[in-house]
Protein backbone atom coordinates (compact mmCIF):
# COMPACT_ATOMS: atom_id res chain seq x y z
CA UNK A 1 0.00 0.00 0.00
CA UNK A 2 2.87 2.18 0.34
CA UNK A 3 4.67 1.99 -3.09
CA UNK A 4 1.08 2.91 -4.16
CA UNK A 5 1.20 6.06 -2.34
CA UNK A 6 4.84 6.64 -3.34
CA UNK A 7 3.91 6.07 -7.26
CA UNK A 8 0.88 8.83 -7.14
CA UNK A 9 3.00 11.50 -5.45
CA UNK A 10 5.76 10.79 -8.03
CA UNK A 11 3.24 11.00 -10.54
CA UNK A 12 1.40 13.91 -9.64
CA UNK A 13 4.28 15.97 -9.14
CA UNK A 14 5.77 14.73 -12.38
CA UNK A 15 2.18 15.70 -14.16
CA UNK A 16 2.19 18.83 -12.26
CA UNK A 17 5.58 20.18 -13.47
CA UNK A 18 5.22 19.33 -17.20
CA UNK A 19 1.50 20.48 -17.12
CA UNK A 20 2.88 23.67 -16.01
CA UNK A 21 5.34 23.93 -19.05
CA UNK A 22 8.24 23.17 -16.90
CA UNK A 23 11.26 21.54 -18.53
CA UNK A 24 11.44 17.77 -18.66
CA UNK A 25 15.06 17.76 -17.38
CA UNK A 26 13.98 19.78 -14.23
CA UNK A 27 10.70 18.11 -13.91
CA UNK A 28 12.62 15.34 -13.31
CA UNK A 29 14.80 16.59 -10.89
CA UNK A 30 12.28 18.49 -9.26
CA UNK A 31 10.19 15.30 -8.65
CA UNK A 32 13.38 13.37 -7.55
CA UNK A 33 14.06 15.91 -4.38
CA UNK A 34 10.85 16.19 -3.64
CA UNK A 35 10.36 12.67 -3.37
CA UNK A 36 13.80 11.91 -1.39
CA UNK A 37 12.68 15.17 1.17
CA UNK A 38 9.62 13.27 1.79
CA UNK A 39 10.91 9.31 2.19
CA UNK A 40 14.54 9.42 2.76
CA UNK A 41 16.64 10.67 5.70
CA UNK A 42 19.87 11.39 2.90
CA UNK A 43 21.29 14.80 2.04
CA UNK A 44 19.55 16.07 -1.32
CA UNK A 45 22.11 18.34 -2.45
CA UNK A 46 24.91 15.76 -1.99
CA UNK A 47 23.05 12.96 -3.50
CA UNK A 48 22.27 15.24 -6.70
CA UNK A 49 25.22 16.32 -7.00
CA UNK A 50 27.15 12.93 -7.45
CA UNK A 51 24.41 11.44 -9.30
CA UNK A 52 24.24 14.36 -11.83
CA UNK A 53 28.02 14.44 -12.12
CA UNK A 54 28.55 10.37 -12.53
CA UNK A 55 25.65 10.75 -15.23
CA UNK A 56 27.39 13.63 -17.04
CA UNK A 57 30.93 12.40 -16.34
CA UNK A 58 30.25 8.86 -18.39
CA UNK A 59 32.62 8.38 -20.89
CA UNK A 60 30.02 6.43 -22.77
CA UNK A 61 27.94 8.99 -23.45
CA UNK A 62 30.49 11.30 -25.33
CA UNK A 63 29.46 9.43 -28.27
CA UNK A 64 26.21 11.12 -28.08
CA UNK A 65 26.76 14.99 -29.01
CA UNK A 66 29.51 13.63 -31.82
CA UNK A 67 27.18 11.58 -33.28
CA UNK A 68 24.21 14.56 -33.02
CA UNK A 69 26.98 16.46 -34.85
CA UNK A 70 27.91 14.15 -38.12
CA UNK A 71 23.87 14.46 -38.26
CA UNK A 72 23.72 17.92 -38.22
CA UNK A 73 26.78 18.71 -40.79
CA UNK A 74 25.35 16.30 -43.23
CA UNK A 75 21.82 17.88 -42.53
CA UNK A 76 23.21 20.64 -44.44
CA UNK A 77 24.80 19.18 -47.23
CA UNK A 78 24.05 18.48 -51.02
CA UNK A 79 23.27 14.91 -49.62
CA UNK A 80 19.30 14.68 -49.64
CA UNK A 81 19.60 15.69 -53.59
CA UNK A 82 22.76 13.30 -54.21
CA UNK A 83 20.83 10.43 -52.66
CA UNK A 84 17.18 11.00 -54.59
CA UNK A 85 19.48 11.59 -57.87
CA UNK A 86 21.35 8.28 -57.11
CA UNK A 87 18.72 6.06 -55.82
CA UNK A 88 16.07 7.33 -58.89
CA UNK A 89 17.06 5.02 -61.53
CA UNK A 90 17.45 2.19 -59.30
CA UNK A 91 13.99 2.28 -57.61
CA UNK A 92 11.67 3.59 -60.47
CA UNK A 93 10.98 0.31 -62.41
CA UNK A 94 9.76 -1.47 -59.00
CA UNK A 95 5.90 -1.08 -58.16
CA UNK A 96 5.50 1.67 -55.92
CA UNK A 97 7.91 3.38 -58.44
CA UNK A 98 9.91 6.42 -57.05
CA UNK A 99 8.22 5.98 -53.47
CA UNK A 100 10.67 3.85 -53.00
CA UNK A 101 13.68 6.35 -52.51
CA UNK A 102 11.51 7.61 -49.89
CA UNK A 103 11.82 4.54 -47.54
CA UNK A 104 15.90 3.46 -48.75
CA UNK A 105 16.71 7.14 -48.62
CA UNK A 106 15.64 7.28 -44.82
CA UNK A 107 17.37 3.88 -44.30
CA UNK A 108 20.79 5.79 -45.51
CA UNK A 109 20.55 8.76 -43.74
CA UNK A 110 19.41 7.00 -40.70
CA UNK A 111 22.77 5.15 -40.69
CA UNK A 112 24.45 8.35 -40.67
CA UNK A 113 22.50 10.90 -38.52
CA UNK A 114 20.99 8.94 -35.62
CA UNK A 115 17.66 11.26 -35.50
CA UNK A 116 14.17 10.57 -36.68
CA UNK A 117 13.38 14.37 -37.32
CA UNK A 118 16.72 15.02 -39.25
CA UNK A 119 15.94 11.92 -40.91
CA UNK A 120 12.99 13.02 -42.42
CA UNK A 121 13.72 16.59 -42.43
CA UNK A 122 17.08 15.99 -44.98
CA UNK A 123 14.85 13.07 -47.38
CA UNK A 124 11.66 14.66 -47.55
CA UNK A 125 13.23 18.51 -48.38
CA UNK A 126 14.08 16.83 -51.74
CA UNK A 127 11.55 13.92 -52.14
CA UNK A 128 8.68 15.77 -51.23
CA UNK A 129 8.57 18.38 -54.45
CA UNK A 130 9.78 16.02 -56.47
CA UNK A 131 7.12 13.34 -56.00
CA UNK A 132 4.73 15.81 -55.95
CA UNK A 133 5.84 16.63 -59.62
CA UNK A 134 5.76 13.43 -60.80
CA UNK A 135 1.68 12.94 -59.26
CA UNK A 136 2.21 10.27 -56.46
CA UNK A 137 -0.73 10.78 -53.85
CA UNK A 138 0.35 12.49 -51.26
CA UNK A 139 -0.93 10.34 -48.23
CA UNK A 140 1.43 7.78 -49.95
CA UNK A 141 4.25 10.36 -49.63
CA UNK A 142 3.27 11.36 -46.25
CA UNK A 143 2.99 7.84 -45.09
CA UNK A 144 6.41 6.91 -46.29
CA UNK A 145 7.88 9.26 -45.14
CA UNK A 146 6.32 9.22 -41.59
CA UNK A 147 7.43 5.36 -41.01
CA UNK A 148 10.37 5.17 -42.61
CA UNK A 149 11.68 8.29 -40.72
CA UNK A 150 11.33 6.11 -37.22
CA UNK A 151 14.41 4.05 -38.80
CA UNK A 152 16.71 7.15 -37.56
CA UNK A 153 15.99 5.92 -34.14
CA UNK A 154 16.88 1.96 -34.80
CA UNK A 155 19.47 1.50 -37.44
CA UNK A 156 23.15 2.43 -35.91
CA UNK A 157 24.42 4.97 -35.08
CA UNK A 158 21.54 5.76 -33.04
CA UNK A 159 20.84 8.44 -30.16
CA UNK A 160 17.80 6.59 -28.33
CA UNK A 161 20.20 3.38 -28.16
CA UNK A 162 23.16 5.40 -26.48
CA UNK A 163 20.60 6.50 -23.92
CA UNK A 164 19.08 2.94 -23.46
CA UNK A 165 22.92 1.61 -22.96
CA UNK A 166 23.94 4.29 -20.17
CA UNK A 167 21.19 4.14 -18.54
CA UNK A 168 20.39 0.06 -18.24
CA UNK A 169 24.71 0.04 -18.28
CA UNK A 170 24.68 -2.26 -21.45
CA UNK A 171 27.24 -1.96 -24.04
CA UNK A 172 26.98 0.41 -26.90
CA UNK A 173 28.41 -1.14 -29.36
CA UNK A 174 26.51 -4.44 -29.16
CA UNK A 175 23.11 -2.29 -29.69
CA UNK A 176 24.26 -0.59 -32.41
CA UNK A 177 25.01 -3.76 -33.80
CA UNK A 178 21.71 -5.36 -32.86
CA UNK A 179 19.67 -3.45 -34.63
CA UNK A 180 21.59 -3.62 -38.23
CA UNK A 181 19.48 -6.66 -39.48
CA UNK A 182 15.81 -5.31 -37.58
CA UNK A 183 16.50 -1.74 -39.24
CA UNK A 184 16.96 -3.40 -42.35
CA UNK A 185 14.22 -5.62 -41.81
CA UNK A 186 11.97 -3.04 -40.79
CA UNK A 187 12.78 -0.87 -44.41
CA UNK A 188 11.77 -4.13 -46.59
CA UNK A 189 8.52 -4.36 -44.77
CA UNK A 190 7.47 -0.76 -45.60
CA UNK A 191 8.79 -1.38 -49.18
CA UNK A 192 7.05 -4.82 -49.74
CA UNK A 193 3.91 -2.41 -48.64
CA UNK A 194 4.67 0.00 -51.11
CA UNK A 195 5.62 -2.85 -53.60
CA UNK A 196 1.81 -4.15 -53.17
CA UNK A 197 0.55 -0.93 -53.17
CA UNK A 198 2.08 0.26 -56.75
CA UNK A 199 1.31 -3.53 -58.14
CA UNK A 200 -2.94 -2.95 -56.73
CA UNK A 201 -2.55 0.30 -57.66
CA UNK A 202 -0.42 0.73 -60.75
CA UNK A 203 1.29 3.94 -58.81
CA UNK A 204 -2.09 5.59 -58.72
CA UNK A 205 -1.75 7.39 -62.10
CA UNK A 206 1.93 8.55 -61.15
CA UNK A 207 3.63 9.63 -63.91
CA UNK A 208 6.40 7.16 -65.56
CA UNK A 209 9.87 7.12 -65.40
CA UNK A 210 11.78 6.93 -69.03
CA UNK A 211 13.60 3.52 -68.76
CA UNK A 212 17.41 3.87 -67.68
CA UNK A 213 20.38 1.54 -69.28
CA UNK A 214 22.88 0.13 -67.07
CA UNK A 215 25.41 2.98 -67.94
CA UNK A 216 22.95 5.94 -66.41
CA UNK A 217 22.68 2.90 -63.56
CA UNK A 218 25.63 3.68 -62.88
CA UNK A 219 26.43 6.93 -63.14
CA UNK A 220 23.86 7.59 -60.64
CA UNK A 221 25.61 4.75 -58.09
CA UNK A 222 29.29 6.31 -58.01
CA UNK A 223 26.42 9.38 -56.14
CA UNK A 224 26.25 7.09 -53.61
CA UNK A 225 29.75 6.19 -52.82
CA UNK A 226 30.36 8.64 -50.09
CA UNK A 227 27.45 8.31 -47.91
CA UNK A 228 28.14 4.43 -48.52
CA UNK A 229 31.76 5.39 -47.76
CA UNK A 230 30.99 6.94 -44.38
CA UNK A 231 28.10 4.30 -43.35
CA UNK A 232 30.83 1.56 -43.82
CA UNK A 233 33.61 3.43 -42.01
CA UNK A 234 31.51 4.28 -38.66
CA UNK A 235 29.75 1.11 -38.93
CA UNK A 236 32.25 -1.44 -39.85
CA UNK A 237 34.81 0.02 -37.38
CA UNK A 238 32.97 -1.14 -34.35
CA UNK A 239 31.48 -4.59 -35.81
CA UNK A 240 35.09 -5.69 -36.65
CA UNK A 241 35.96 -4.47 -33.15
CA UNK A 242 38.89 -1.88 -34.63
CA UNK A 243 37.34 1.16 -32.84
CA UNK A 244 34.46 1.86 -29.89
CA UNK A 245 31.36 3.70 -30.48
CA UNK A 246 32.66 6.81 -29.50
CA UNK A 247 35.83 6.37 -31.51
CA UNK A 248 33.49 5.64 -34.57
CA UNK A 249 31.79 8.82 -33.78
CA UNK A 250 35.24 10.78 -34.34
CA UNK A 251 35.48 8.86 -37.61
CA UNK A 252 31.75 9.90 -38.20
CA UNK A 253 32.91 13.71 -37.97
CA UNK A 254 35.77 14.15 -39.93
CA UNK A 255 33.70 11.86 -42.48
CA UNK A 256 31.20 14.51 -42.60
CA UNK A 257 33.23 17.37 -42.76
CA UNK A 258 34.76 16.26 -45.30
CA UNK A 259 32.12 15.14 -47.35
CA UNK A 260 30.60 18.26 -46.68
CA UNK A 261 33.84 20.56 -47.95
CA UNK A 262 33.75 17.97 -51.62
CA UNK A 263 30.32 19.00 -51.62
CA UNK A 264 30.71 22.90 -51.13
CA UNK A 265 28.74 23.23 -48.74
CA UNK A 266 30.80 23.66 -45.71
CA UNK A 267 31.44 27.23 -44.81
CA UNK A 268 31.99 29.43 -41.43
CA UNK A 269 28.38 29.90 -40.96
CA UNK A 270 27.17 25.68 -42.09
CA UNK A 271 29.88 24.61 -39.07
CA UNK A 272 28.56 27.09 -36.63
CA UNK A 273 24.98 26.44 -37.67
CA UNK A 274 25.79 22.35 -37.14
CA UNK A 275 28.45 22.79 -34.36
CA UNK A 276 25.40 25.48 -32.39
CA UNK A 277 22.61 22.81 -33.26
CA UNK A 278 24.37 20.16 -31.98
CA UNK A 279 25.26 21.57 -28.53
CA UNK A 280 21.67 22.52 -27.94
CA UNK A 281 20.20 19.13 -28.84
CA UNK A 282 23.08 17.02 -26.69
CA UNK A 283 22.51 19.52 -23.59
CA UNK A 284 18.47 19.23 -23.80
CA UNK A 285 19.62 15.57 -23.63
CA UNK A 286 21.71 15.25 -20.98
CA UNK A 287 19.66 17.33 -18.89
CA UNK A 288 16.85 14.79 -19.50
CA UNK A 289 19.35 12.00 -18.52
CA UNK A 290 20.80 13.50 -15.15
CA UNK A 291 16.85 14.21 -14.11
CA UNK A 292 16.59 10.42 -15.32
CA UNK A 293 19.41 9.33 -12.98
CA UNK A 294 18.48 11.16 -9.86
CA UNK A 295 14.91 10.20 -10.45
CA UNK A 296 16.28 6.72 -10.42
CA UNK A 297 17.94 7.46 -7.31
CA UNK A 298 15.64 8.47 -5.38
CA UNK A 299 12.91 5.86 -6.34
CA UNK A 300 15.30 3.13 -5.13
CA UNK A 301 15.64 4.63 -1.59
CA UNK A 302 11.92 4.17 -1.42
CA UNK A 303 12.01 0.58 -2.56
CA UNK A 304 9.32 1.03 -5.38
CA UNK A 305 10.76 -0.11 -8.36
CA UNK A 306 11.77 -3.58 -6.34
CA UNK A 307 8.24 -3.68 -5.23
CA UNK A 308 6.60 -2.61 -8.29
CA UNK A 309 8.56 -5.84 -9.81
CA UNK A 310 7.79 -8.04 -6.92
CA UNK A 311 3.68 -6.80 -7.19
CA UNK A 312 3.95 -7.82 -11.46
CA UNK A 313 5.85 -11.03 -10.81
CA UNK A 314 3.65 -12.28 -8.38
CA UNK A 315 0.69 -11.87 -11.03
CA UNK A 316 2.39 -14.81 -12.58
CA UNK A 317 2.36 -13.19 -16.59
CA UNK A 318 3.92 -15.02 -19.13
CA UNK A 319 6.88 -13.41 -21.11
CA UNK A 320 4.88 -13.10 -24.30
CA UNK A 321 1.82 -11.40 -21.65
CA UNK A 322 4.56 -8.72 -20.17
CA UNK A 323 5.55 -7.85 -23.42
CA UNK A 324 2.14 -7.31 -24.86
CA UNK A 325 1.07 -5.21 -22.11
CA UNK A 326 4.86 -3.12 -22.30
CA UNK A 327 3.98 -2.86 -26.21
CA UNK A 328 0.43 -1.34 -25.19
CA UNK A 329 1.79 0.63 -22.69
CA UNK A 330 4.79 2.44 -24.24
CA UNK A 331 2.01 3.03 -27.33
CA UNK A 332 -0.28 4.91 -24.68
CA UNK A 333 2.59 6.86 -23.58
CA UNK A 334 3.93 7.70 -26.51
CA UNK A 335 0.93 9.83 -27.37
CA UNK A 336 1.97 11.83 -24.94
CA UNK A 337 5.74 11.84 -24.80
CA UNK A 338 9.12 11.93 -27.30
CA UNK A 339 11.11 8.49 -27.45
CA UNK A 340 13.80 10.07 -25.44
CA UNK A 341 11.23 11.20 -22.56
CA UNK A 342 9.50 8.06 -22.48
CA UNK A 343 13.10 5.69 -22.26
CA UNK A 344 14.52 8.01 -19.33
CA UNK A 345 11.13 8.09 -17.22
CA UNK A 346 10.23 4.32 -17.75
CA UNK A 347 13.65 2.57 -17.22
CA UNK A 348 13.88 2.92 -13.26
CA UNK A 349 10.76 1.01 -12.72
CA UNK A 350 11.36 -1.22 -15.76
CA UNK A 351 14.70 -2.29 -16.18
CA UNK A 352 14.39 -4.46 -12.60
CA UNK A 353 11.40 -6.07 -13.82
CA UNK A 354 12.55 -7.28 -17.83
CA UNK A 355 15.72 -8.60 -16.19
CA UNK A 356 14.17 -10.66 -13.03
CA UNK A 357 11.80 -12.10 -16.58
CA UNK A 358 15.62 -12.85 -17.40
CA UNK A 359 14.90 -11.06 -20.90
CA UNK A 360 18.31 -10.25 -22.87
CA UNK A 361 18.88 -6.51 -22.31
CA UNK A 362 20.28 -6.28 -25.90
CA UNK A 363 17.20 -7.56 -27.60
CA UNK A 364 15.18 -5.46 -25.12
CA UNK A 365 16.50 -2.42 -25.94
CA UNK A 366 15.91 -3.15 -29.81
CA UNK A 367 12.40 -4.37 -29.12
CA UNK A 368 12.05 -0.76 -26.86
CA UNK A 369 13.69 1.40 -29.70
CA UNK A 370 10.62 -0.01 -32.43
CA UNK A 371 7.98 0.77 -30.06
CA UNK A 372 9.06 4.11 -29.19
CA UNK A 373 9.89 4.21 -33.19
CA UNK A 374 5.78 4.59 -33.10
CA UNK A 375 5.70 7.24 -31.09
CA UNK A 376 7.13 9.42 -33.53
CA UNK A 377 3.94 8.65 -35.59
CA UNK A 378 1.21 8.82 -32.88
CA UNK A 379 -0.78 12.35 -32.01
CA UNK A 380 -0.90 14.26 -30.54
CA UNK A 381 2.70 14.57 -29.74
CA UNK A 382 4.66 12.79 -32.80
CA UNK A 383 7.85 14.39 -33.90
CA UNK A 384 7.47 13.36 -37.22
CA UNK A 385 4.20 14.40 -38.01
CA UNK A 386 5.14 17.75 -36.87
CA UNK A 387 7.99 17.77 -39.13
CA UNK A 388 5.57 16.81 -41.80
CA UNK A 389 3.42 19.53 -41.49
CA UNK A 390 5.83 22.04 -41.25
CA UNK A 391 6.95 20.67 -45.15
CA UNK A 392 3.26 19.92 -46.26
CA UNK A 393 1.07 22.25 -45.08
CA UNK A 394 -0.87 19.52 -44.37
CA UNK A 395 -3.33 19.07 -41.25
CA UNK A 396 -2.45 16.75 -38.59
CA UNK A 397 -5.57 14.44 -38.94
CA UNK A 398 -4.62 13.75 -42.71
CA UNK A 399 -0.81 13.21 -41.91
CA UNK A 400 -1.41 10.95 -39.01
CA UNK A 401 -4.22 8.83 -41.03
CA UNK A 402 -1.71 8.33 -43.91
CA UNK A 403 0.88 6.91 -41.14
CA UNK A 404 -1.32 4.53 -39.85
CA UNK A 405 -0.19 1.93 -41.95
CA UNK A 406 3.28 2.30 -41.11
CA UNK A 407 2.08 2.07 -37.73
CA UNK A 408 0.85 -1.37 -38.60
CA UNK A 409 3.70 -2.58 -39.90
CA UNK A 410 5.50 -1.53 -37.29
CA UNK A 411 3.69 -3.59 -34.80
CA UNK A 412 4.00 -6.38 -37.10
CA UNK A 413 7.82 -5.81 -36.47
CA UNK A 414 7.46 -6.06 -32.91
CA UNK A 415 5.76 -9.72 -33.17
CA UNK A 416 8.23 -10.76 -35.83
CA UNK A 417 10.75 -9.80 -33.37
CA UNK A 418 9.27 -11.41 -30.35
CA UNK A 419 8.94 -14.63 -32.29
CA UNK A 420 12.87 -14.20 -33.98
CA UNK A 421 14.78 -12.81 -31.12
CA UNK A 422 17.73 -13.91 -32.85
CA UNK A 423 16.89 -11.26 -35.82
CA UNK A 424 18.18 -8.97 -32.96
CA UNK A 425 21.11 -11.41 -30.91
CA UNK A 426 23.06 -12.89 -33.65
CA UNK A 427 25.36 -10.51 -34.74
CA UNK A 428 26.23 -9.34 -30.98
CA UNK A 429 26.85 -12.83 -30.33
CA UNK A 430 29.42 -12.86 -33.42
CA UNK A 431 31.28 -9.74 -31.53
CA UNK A 432 31.41 -11.79 -28.40
CA UNK A 433 32.70 -14.47 -29.63
CA UNK A 434 35.59 -13.34 -31.27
Amino acid sequence: MTEIWFTGIFLALLFFFLGTGVWIGISLLGVSAVGMMLFTPRSVGDAMSITVWGMSSSWTLTALPLFIWMGEILFRTKLSENLFRGMAPLMSRFPGGLLHVNIVGCAIFAAISGSSAATVATVGKMSIPELRTRRYPERMIVGTLAGAGTLGLLIPPSIILIIYGVTVNESIAQLFIAGVLPGIGLAILFMGYVAIWGALTGNAGALAEAASDWRQKLKATRLLIPVVLLITVVIGSIYAGIATATEAAVFGVVGALLLSLAQGSLTRQTFMDALMGATRTSSMIALILAGSAFLSLSMGFTGLPRALAETIAGWQLSPIALIAALTVFYIILGCFLDGISAVVLTMAVIEPLVRSYGFDMVWFGIYLVIVVEMAQITPPVGFNLFVLQGMTGRNMAFIARAALPMFAIMILAVALLVAFPDVATFLPRQMVGR
